[in-house]
């Protein structure tokens, strides 16, 4: 009984994460269409964002969500 309420609690405080890299164009307007388009796509979908880093032309954007069994 005690072991199955563990499993339960890890289960909950379970996040599922995706990892997306942008490689940026420096066309400003592009760039910014672009990152907003991916923001609102993940957002719907449940994901929220977790990391935002950037490294010369690529960005590098994690989103997580909780598992299935909290939602």
């Amino acid at each position: 009984m005690r072991r199955r309420r563990a499993a339960d609690v890890v289960s909950r405080l379970m996040k599922e994460y995706q990892a997306v890299i942008l490689r940026l164009t420096r066309h400003s307007r592009d760039d910014e269409d672009a990152i907003t388009d991916l923001l609102n796509e993940r957002s719907r979908g449940g994901w929220e964002l977790a990391m935002l880093t950037q490294a010369g032309l690529r960005l590098t954007v994690v989103f997580q969500r909780s598992t299935d069994s909290e939602r």
